[in-house]
């Protein structure tokens, strides 16, 4: 399995852009999916994004769609949210993930990360 770390998550206005950063170490970084999940307070987790392991394929959640780019750098075994035109409504923990299969890294990834929050003040 891979260990994942995020970073990159604050305090932002509406309308303001964030890119947040999920750092793998472990088995090889190449051979995994990987995603994007949050958690807003008083809600179940839900998928916001996910990329394969080329970095050639992306899929969104049609609530994100068009604001967030999901990406990867397999050389810095490292993949990125840009959030752009943020809104309150995306206030959340957002959580990195990994699998080795797409349907898993949609639904329920083998490996997760600690989090990191983000909060957009309106």
């Amino acid at each position: 399995q891979v260990q994942l770390v995020e970073s990159g998550g604050g305090l932002v206005q509406a309308g303001d852009s964030l890119r947040l950063s999920c750092a793998a170490s472990g088995r090889s970084f190449s051979s995994y999916y990987m995603g994007w999940f949050r958690q807003a307070p008083g809600k179940e987790r839900e998928f916001v994004a996910a990329i394969n392991w080329s970095g050639g394929s992306s899929y969104y959640a049609d609530s994100v769609k068009g604001r967030f780019t999901i990406s990867r750098d397999n050389a810095k075994n490292t993949m990125y949210l840009q959030m752009n035109s943020q809104d309150a409504e995306d206030t959340a923990v957002y959580y990195c993930a990994a699998d080795t299969a797409l349907r898993g890294v949609r639904t329920r990834p083998d490996c997760w990360g600690q989090g990191t929050q983000v909060t957009v003040s309106s």
